[in-house]
């Protein structure tokens, strides 16, 4: 049940990779890019954890922000 969880949360996360992403240009001041972290942080830390990871991720990505190189912890 778990799994099929991340899966389904997973989903917009890859359709916005595949669709609205190419659409602009690449700009991400991290690495792995903000929709990846949050992809491989549900999938380590479930569901909850992993969205709460990403969006505190997406919340660090402005001018005054960090950058480089933050792998999921």
């Amino acid at each position: 049940m778990k799994e099929i969880l991340k899966k389904v949360a997973i989903i917009p996360i890859l359709i916005y990779q595949y669709s609205i992403s190419p659409l602009f240009p690449s700009s991400c001041r991290y690495s792995p890019t903000c929709s990846q972290y949050m992809k491989e942080a549900i999938m380590k830390h479930g569901v909850w954890k992993g969205m709460k990871l990403g969006f505190t991720r997406i919340g660090k990505c402005h001018p005054w922000g960090g950058s480089g190189y933050d792998p999921v912890p």
